[in-house]
């Protein structure tokens, strides 16, 4: 087989997630390109939650479209599920906790019963163990050897040692033994491809990014699904030399990030739109003081609480507009783990270079999707010098100085001959304020407007600078599809899988989703023929911006709401009937 996807299902507190992240890290260790996607309810028990691990020796961009091995906990799994297994495949179950019918299976699929909580009990009274031996099971059908698999669960159990991982060993081999013994149908993976590769999470990815761009403070609140870049951040900081405080909530996150980078050091936050909407009155406060900043918007499902477990691209006008008033800012929109890394480093060369708050929009598709990335691709020695001034000769300092590119001379507290007010307010080059007794005299008038065409003189200079509009797929097809954030993914893979069916497509992404160059973007349209804007919100809001910057109006929309990612077919399906 050129792909393999095994999915997991059951409730949540089932342990889902580990036992899919096992199959994934396995996968990963052949060498083999990995999307490890986890779809999960915000309950903590109960529900239906699945894992699906899905590999092949090209690029796996996204989940992909349907399962090749499905192993169901529970009854629901199957009811779910079933449908979507290739012929071919396999349905593993225990006769002992339920039935699978033939009538419950497509043609072509087979199911195999496993005697999992048996094989527990041979160890343990707990039936969590069953895992490991359903698992076990599912690794020997999806052509993972024994002993790469077992090396997967010993270190999964990071490094302890006793009873609990020798069970667990045991099952997981008695399960394995079980499949190739009783098996009549099974896909194998294919073989080893080489040299292990990086598995990370999007989270992962951005955490990382953050930790070569030298950011040395975070300050975050939990909140689903940016957490986890504050929980790789806690575990690694005496490694990387990070301060991470969580906060008491929103609000003092983003303002102890601006403190922290007022002082000079590189700070960023992260939370997710809920958690964003309450940050935007000091996002503000960094674009006045014109104070470096980098925030990271990991988007859910809204408005309000919404769907906090599903994924969405909703945020984007929320994004665009927050904070009272006119003030520069970058939106860098990354669509893998590898991007995500890298986004983050320009994230931080951005805000530092043009001294403005820079937000990165994820979503929740990408923070907690696992893909693989080739160890060479991560570069970890990245230099971004800081820019701060040598002390004038006496009291020539101007902080807010009128410049061509607007950005001015930068010092940080304590630099002597350096003094300077940083206000809130509107200020002169040294910072005095404007605002209270000289508001409205024509000389202050005057100065207001040149301090708010210099702040804005740096969205030119962003545009240029920061990551381009690209072009992927054969010059000159008769579609081309427009996408930006973790939409790409699913958009790849329909190239492919239009390519198979002898249709031409191409993509063009925006990794950069404002400030757009217009003329490089316009330049970029007239090299297509039929566009097609595929987005995950309902109005269209990148659409939207894309026309406002530019005029530019995509030939047909594909736009998708319901907290779930696209899938590949849906979107070969929209193209047939655009082209």
């Amino acid at each position: 087989m050129s792909e393999i996807a095994v999915r997991i299902g059951g409730e949540a507190g089932d342990g889902i997630a580990s036992v899919g992240e096992s199959i994934a890290r396995s996968f990963s260790r052949m060498g083999l390109h990995v999307f490890g996607f986890n779809a999960y309810q915000s309950v903590i028990r109960g529900g239906h939650v699945w894992y699906q691990a899905r590999a092949s020796p090209e690029h796996a961009h996204s989940q992909g479209d349907g399962a090749d091995i499905v192993y169901a906990l529970h009854r629901e799994t199957v009811g779910i599920h079933a449908a979507g297994v290739r012929a071919g495949g396999t349905v593993i179950y225990d006769p002992e906790k339920f039935q699978v019918e033939p009538t419950d299976l497509p043609a072509g699929v087979t199911a195999l019963g496993v005697p999992t909580l048996a094989i527990a009990r041979k160890y343990t009274s707990q039936s969590i163990l069953q895992n490991a031996a359903g698992t076990g099971a599912a690794a020997f059908l999806a052509g993972i050897p024994l002993d790469l698999f077992q090396e997967v669960l010993r270190d999964s159990f990071g490094g302890k040692k006793g009873e609990v991982v020798d069970w667990n060993l045991g099952a997981a081999a008695e399960g394995y033994h079980f499949a190739e013994q009783h098996a009549s149908v099974h896909p194998h993976a294919p073989s080893q491809q080489g040299a292990p590769k990086l598995l990370m999470s999007g989270n992962e990815a951005i955490a990382l990014g953050a930790a070569a761009a030298g950011c040395k403070f975070l300050s975050q609140y939990p909140m689903t699904p940016a957490s986890s870049i504050m929980h790789w951040m806690a575990a690694h900081s005496p490694q990387i030399g990070v301060v991470v405080k969580q906060a008491e909530d929103e609000l003092a996150a983003i303002n102890m990030a601006i403190g922290a980078s007022f002082a000079g050091v590189r700070a960023m936050t992260a939370t997710s739109g809920g958690g964003f909407s309450l940050m935007v009155e000091a996002l503000g406060m960094a674009g006045m003081t014109e104070t470096p900043l980098v925030v990271v918007d990991a988007q859910r499902a809204g408005p309000s609480t919404g769907l906090p477990t599903k994924t969405e691209q909703g945020d984007l006008n929320l994004i665009l507009g927050a904070g009272q008033g006119d003030f520069p800012r970058a939106i860098l929109a990354p669509a893998t783990p590898l991007e995500a890394y890298r986004a983050m480093i320009d994230a931080f060369r951005l805000a530092e270079d043009w001294q403005t708050p820079v937000i990165v929009a994820s979503d929740l598709h990408l923070s907690e999707s696992f893909q693989t990335v080739d160890r060479s691709d991560v570069d970890l020695n990245v230099a971004i010098p800081s820019l701060f001034p040598v002390a004038p000769n006496g009291h020539s300092y101007l902080r807010y100085q009128h410049t061509d590119s607007g950005v001015s001379p930068r010092a940080v507290p304590g630099q002597p001959g350096l003094q300077f007010v940083a206000g809130s307010d509107e200020h002169d080059e040294r910072g005095h304020l404007v605002s209270d007794i000289v508001a409205g005299i024509p000389k202050w008038v005057s100065e207001r407007q040149r301090m708010m065409e210099k702040r804005m003189k740096k969205l030119g200079g962003i545009a240029r600078d920061a990551p381009p509009p690209v072009f992927e797929g054969p010059a000159g097809a008769p579609l081309t599809f427009v996408a930006w954030g973790s939409v790409v993914g699913a958009v790849r893979d329909a190239i492919v899988d239009l390519a198979d069916g002898g249709k031409a497509t191409n993509l063009l992404r925006f990794p950069t989703v404002y400030p757009l160059d217009a003329a490089a973007v316009t330049a970029a349209f007239g090299k297509t023929k039929r566009t097609l804007l595929v987005e995950q919100n309902f109005s269209g809001q990148f659409g939207r911006l894309l026309r406002a910057e530019t005029g530019l109006v995509p030939t047909a929309r594909f736009l998708k709401y319901d907290g779930e990612p696209f899938m590949p077919h849906e979107i070969v399906a929209k193209a047939l009937e655009v082209i």
